[in-house]
């Protein structure tokens, strides 16, 4: 029995020198109204900072190099969670580094992982601003529950992650063309293997300077797409809006195949009927003229198989807001893509995303033929005035709440 308390003692002492300092908080309640278990929930007030000595610091690019998560910054966020501990234990701030996990590792053998795409933005007064980040704190938490990961405060997060960017601020890059991505993440540590709930996990943080993600040549061209019923990205009941590790492995076959194709993306369809879900990683929007010949917008509704884009509420509440053309969210088919472009009522396609903004769809191959989308031929389209508009807010243009400044 003195035995056992003695290695009971040893493995307590041993956690408590990775992460010492349990804190507890209140229970959390996420925008969608699913309640989240009462977490033990870190705290901005008690992050540690550990600066990167002068030879840890690395070049910065030069701006017209940049491509999407090529380089990384001088510095990273980590908070551990420890069930034996109570929960969350202090978040860090330290040199970017390599991490150490165990063989055995949930994250490595189930995919016990989910992750998030933020952007911070150097304004034209100087000013770097953070679009919409309790949307990803919201979405992250939900990703969480589906995963079996801890949950945790989002407002205590994006205060670490506001510190964060205000150490690296530098590498928030001084073009409008560019910005700085944010990528948090949180993932299974436990050394055990047996699919179940994690009862040790790692939050990080990790910043990027990037470019465009498309290349120039595609946002005046448009995108082309794959367009194939043999493959499906999501479908009701699994996780295909969540945004988790495991949705992405499986499509890179796909988008190999498109690639060998001379296509940029994947169209995933899903259904007998072939619904339209995402382009590529993007939700994707179509602006026509109905059958009562009003322009509409429309994109798919939120019914579980795509992702609750950021940038896609920002769209819809816009529009709504100006409320030149009728909005809906509603399923779309291929039948009713090829019918609208039949009759010349088929205006324009166009993706939306963290990454790209709004990028317009030019092209889909589907089922050997080829349909050209004439979204670029318009004078003034809706996707160039909705892309114009969100970086307006984005750069500090124009004085907005989903741009949150960074102190």
């Amino acid at each position: 029995m003195v035995h056992l308390r003695r290695k009971i003692l040893s493995f307590s002492g041993l956690l408590n020198q990775l992460q010492p300092n349990v804190r507890w908080s209140s229970f959390l309640k996420i925008r969608d109204k699913e309640t989240v278990q009462p977490d033990r929930t870190f705290k901005y007030s008690d992050l540690s900072v550990r600066l990167a000595a002068p030879h840890q610091l690395q070049p910065k690019p030069n701006v017209s190099e940049l491509g999407f998560g090529k380089y990384f910054t001088d510095h990273m966020l980590k908070v551990f969670y420890y069930e034996a501990l109570g929960g969350w234990q202090i978040p860090e701030i330290t040199p970017f580094e390599n991490l150490v996990l165990h063989p055995a590792a949930k994250v490595l053998h189930y995919a016990v992982e989910l992750f998030e795409g933020m952007k911070a933005y150097r304004g034209i007064d100087g000013k770097i601003r953070v679009f919409r980040p309790e949307m990803n704190m919201d979405r992250m938490n939900a990703s969480a529950l589906r995963s079996g990961l801890p949950t945790f405060n989002g407002m205590e997060l994006i205060k670490c992650i506001n510190r964060l960017i205000s150490i690296d601020q530098e590498w928030v890059p001084h073009l409008e063309a560019s910005s700085l991505y944010i990528r948090p993440t949180l993932i299974g540590i436990d050394p055990t293997l047996g699919v179940a709930t994690s009862d040790s996990a790692m939050l990080y943080v990790i910043l990027s300077p990037v470019g465009s993600y498309f290349k120039h040549h595609e946002m005046n061209q448009g995108v082309s797409l794959l367009a194939d019923p043999r493959y499906t990205r999501a479908w009701p009941g699994g996780c295909g809006d969540r945004k988790m590790g495991s949705n992405y492995a499986p499509t890179i076959h796909v988008q190999k195949e498109a690639t060998e194709k001379g296509l940029q993306q994947v169209l995933w369809l899903y259904g007998e009927d072939r619904q339209l879900t995402e382009a590529g990683t993007m939700n994707i929007f179509l602006f026509c003229i109905n059958d009562q010949g009003d322009k509409e917008l429309i994109t798919p509704p939120l019914n579980g198989l795509i992702l609750p884009g950021i940038t896609r509420n920002s769209i819809l509440t816009l529009a709504k807001e100006w409320n030149q053309f009728k909005v809906s969210e509603r399923k779309i088919t291929m039948a009713e893509v090829c019918q609208l472009l039949s009759e010349n009522r088929l205006l324009e396609l166009f993706g939306a995303g963290t990454a790209c903004i709004v990028s317009p769809i030019s092209f889909i191959e589907y089922m050997d033929q080829s349909f050209y989308l004439p979204t670029l031929d318009h004078t003034e389209p809706i996707f160039r005035t909705l892309l114009k508009h969100l970086k307006e807010i984005q750069y500090g243009y124009v004085d907005h709440p989903w741009a949150f400044p960074i102190e």
